[in-house]
């Protein structure tokens, strides 16, 4: 199993970090005999799993329980749990009880967006023992008050004002950093300015890794086409072709055969 050692590890030797969110048990068993360094627990389980439009919707009892689900699936992974929206506004006695379920659930670290009045409260977590990933650029949690799904550090303040931000989660004591839709130039600027490793998402091959939404990536997702990212499998079409199988096999009577049978 990883450890956030490897992390700092993986940068020092310029080896890329491989990421995937994973929400439940019977991926986590697949992903466990992958290749993939980490599963992110993404509060995208709230659209991806539950429907929702935003990940607002994801609460700590819904984090907790995928975060347990996918922990058992996949013992050998290093496993990071998103804190979600708003429990890491309501002070830090709150924001500890919260990462503390999410790590008794069985997540090796948290990730936390933003970072403008969390610097405390991410100290306290570090010097509690809670390992802690940021996360800036396009921030879903705040999807309302940047407008929408839009790239971030375009003009040069909005670049300046992301780069002191990674510069203080990284004094403040993050493990690594999460970089989602800023431009090629500055996602490398900030990999080159922090000594802990960043991992992109729509932030260019400069940074020290790469996450991408399982389903999104599988192609489960047909509708989704944002410009980051790239389709490994059309899923939606093999698992449609293979249910059309199953149910042209039953109408015709050819399943159950002798062989899918007890005699």
């Amino acid at each position: 199993m990883k450890t956030i050692l490897d992390f700092q590890s993986f940068k020092n030797k310029n080896q890329k970090i491989t990421m995937v969110t994973c929400y439940d048990y019977t991926f986590a068993k697949i992903l466990n005999n992958s290749d993939i360094d980490t599963l992110l627990v993404g509060d995208s389980v709230s659209q991806v799993i539950h429907g929702y439009p935003t990940t607002l919707h994801a609460t700590v009892a819904m984090m907790e329980l995928h975060t347990a689900a996918v922990a058992k699936g996949a013992p050998n992974k290093f496993v990071v749990a998103d804190m979600p929206f708003l429990s890491t506004r309501k002070g830090i006695k709150q924001a500890v009880e919260a990462a503390g379920i999410l790590m008794k659930a069985g997540a090796q670290a948290i990730k936390i967006e933003g970072a403008k009045g969390h610097e405390k409260m991410i100290q306290h977590l570090v010097e509690s023992g809670i390992p802690v990933m940021g996360h800036l650029g396009l921030t879903p949690q705040s999807i309302h008050q940047l407008g929408g799904p839009k790239i971030q550090g375009r003009d040069d303040a909005g670049a300046e004002n992301i780069l002191n931000d990674a510069l203080a989660l990284e004094k403040a004591g993050c493990f690594s950093l999460v970089l989602e839709c800023i431009p090629t130039e500055l996602s490398k600027k900030i990999t080159l300015a922090l000594q802990i490793p960043t991992i992109g998402i729509g932030a260019s091959h400069h940074t020290s890794g790469q996450v991408l939404v399982l389903q999104d990536m599988l192609g489960l997702n047909a509708d989704f086409k944002p410009k980051f990212l790239k389709k490994y499998s059309n899923g939606a079409e093999a698992t449609i072709k293979a249910i059309n199988s199953y149910v042209a096999e039953v109408r015709a009577g050819t399943f159950p055969d002798k062989e899918h049978s007890y005699e």
